[in-house]
């Protein structure tokens, strides 16, 4: 198996203990080669042009929906985005 240098290769014990650290290189562009009993299981990297397209907006049984109205707790909806997804 070629595994090009730019991949760091950790096991599946090493993921579940190191996941937080894992995700943000990943987010970084950082691929991860990961071992399952010595031997290659899987590849984690960034999502990309590979990944599964997203339908169009208007497929999207949400998109069309109205308002729920204004905020309760006086935050905008970029303070309800920070707190949901950390952006």
């Amino acid at each position: 198996m070629n595994v090009k240098a730019s991949i760091e290769i950790i096991n599946t014990r090493q993921l579940r203990e190191e996941m937080p650290r894992v995700v943000q290189s990943v987010r970084k562009g950082k691929r991860f080669l990961v071992l399952h009993r010595s031997r290659p299981a899987f590849e984690l990297g960034p999502a990309g042009p590979a990944s599964v397209p997203l339908p169009p907006l208007t497929e999207d049984p949400v998109f069309g929906w109205e308002g729920v109205g204004a905020s309760e707790d006086g935050l905008r909806a970029a303070d309800h985005d920070r707190v949901l997804y950390g952006a």
